[in-house]
């Protein structure tokens, strides 16, 4: 399962603001490895550098050295609208002269069909299949005397997920759709101001965290100062995955450190699913912490018998199909000194499709595993997600054709607890009421088309024959 995105974005007039981007948007690398990028400006034009990659492959030190200016923001992209392709990298540049923005997106708009119709209809091209192209055309459509009024204005047409960070008019901007589907935080480095998913990109640049950007709301950032702009209320609608999985441990949201979440949750685990074993341990990195809650709360001792590999995955060199064919063997190895004749509780974060636990419980197994009981930290994901999760169809989710039991044999597991709502719940000690659980109960925020293709942009706008990248 992957998230949509990382957004970053600084005004810091005496700090060099390309360097300090280029190193959040390494620290917010997990939620998009597909492309990055960096754009500024300096009162004079909008510079760019974007492409297919990691921030390490995308940058170098003579293009930072090209990103001059006051005011930066940056993306990682993981595609939930659009393929992957360098036409689609952001952050997006669009319009003229002083009618310019540069803008990218986490998220994903569920109108943006209707909405991109519209606007081809009114004039306006695309250069992308993306939804984040449909925010920025819809902006520059809105009217309005300033870039707040605009914004507003196209808030109260788009329906989705969307933390932005925007540049125009030496303005930095911090915009959170009205449900709060995705975090936004706020904070200070050496009198400048940031803007970032999370707060683990403060962090890496030794910004101070202020305050979360709250749902429905608009941050300015300029040289007079912050200045906050509510442009419409909801009902809250957090995505529960940022806790089980999508954010960094090292994170806060909503003033819950996302590490001592996930060890609640493992904690969870062992008091709804006790069980006779050896050694706990938990699905490296997902369910580290996860692993050590559990064994802390049944007090069955923590080991590692698998060690990850962490650059699967991050390459564009296509496996020989002999490599290939091992399979998940390329992502994690397991040690068999550590789990011979053990029986082991092995902890992860979820099972989407089915496709990878059952080879990792049959790695366990062949390694010398005696039993393996499976615990997974979040309840069984029987709906799809329509809001920047690319995650499955529901036809694709193996807990919306097969019960528990059935899922355990399938597996091949010797058990298998998944932790219920009212668990997860208790383990990030907020109000159910804040969070999206549409993934488990199938009653979504907000009216969704339930089966709704990613590339659907990408079809229309070859039938209409606008100017796409071919690769």
């Amino acid at each position: 399962m992957h998230e949509a995105c990382g957004v970053f974005g600084v005004y810091a007039p005496d700090e060099d603001v390309a360097r300090l981007t280029f190193f959040a948007l390494f620290a917010l690398q997990h939620r998009g490895q597909e492309s990055a990028g960096i754009a500024t400006t300096d009162g004079q034009g909008i510079h760019l550098c974007a492409d297919m990659g990691l921030v390490s492959q995308v940058f170098s030190e003579e293009s930072l050295g090209r990103l001059t200016g006051d005011i930066a923001i940056g993306h990682n992209r993981y595609s939930t609208r659009g393929s992957s392709r360098v036409s689609n990298v952001q952050p997006i540049i669009v319009g003229e002269g002083a009618n310019t923005i540069a803008l990218a997106h986490n998220g994903n708009i569920v109108n943006a069909e209707y909405l991109y119709r519209e606007l081809c209809s009114r004039g306006y091209t695309f250069n992308s299949s993306t939804d984040t192209e449909v925010i920025a055309n819809l902006i520059l459509s809105a009217p309005g005397s300033d870039w707040v009024a605009r914004i507003k204005h196209a808030m109260n047409r788009l329906q989705g997920a969307y933390s932005l960070t925007i540049m125009a008019d030496q303005t930095l901007f911090g915009v959170r759709d009205p449900l709060g589907v995705r975090p936004l935080c706020l904070g200070g480095i050496n009198g400048g101001w940031v803007i970032a998913s999370e707060t683990c990109a403060l962090d890496h640049i030794g910004a101070n965290f202020i305050r979360e950007i709250e749902p429905g709301e608009i941050v300015t950032v300029n040289r007079s100062g912050v200045a906050s702009h509510q442009a419409s209320v909801a009902r809250k609608a957090l995505c529960i995955f940022e806790y089980i999985y999508f954010a960094r441990p090292d994170s806060v949201i909503n003033g819950r450190l996302l590490y001592q979440a996930r060890q609640a949750m493992g904690a969870g685990l062992a008091e709804e699913y006790p069980v006779a074993a050896d050694l706990v341990m938990g699905v490296p990195d997902s369910a580290t912490a996860a692993g050590v809650g559990y064994a802390v709360s049944s007090g069955i001792p923590l080991g590692e018998g698998l060690i990850k590999n962490r650059y699967v995955g991050r390459t564009f060199i296509e496996p020989h199909q002999r490599i290939r064919d091992v399979g998940v063997k390329l992502k994690f190895n397991p040690l068999p000194e550590i789990l011979s004749g053990k029986r082991v509780v092995l902890v992860d974060d979820s099972i989407v499709r089915g496709t990878t636990t059952p080879k990792v419980v049959n790695l366990l197994q062949r390694a010398g595993a005696k039993e393996v009981h499976m615990r997974i930290c979040a309840p069984p994901l029987r709906y799809p997600c329509f809001f920047g999760v690319d995650m499955a169809t529901r036809g694709e989710l193996i807990a919306a054709r097969k019960t528990v039991p059935e899922i355990r044999d399938f597996i091949g597991a010797d058990s298998l607890g998944y932790l219920s709502i009212e668990g997860l719940i208790k383990a990030v000690a907020l109000p159910k009421e804040i969070f999206c659980l549409a993934c488990f109960t199938g009653n979504y925020p907000i009216p969704v088309q339930l089966e709704m293709d990613k590339l659907a942009l990408e079809i229309k706008a070859a039938g209409k024959q606008l100017p796409y990248d071919a690769k």
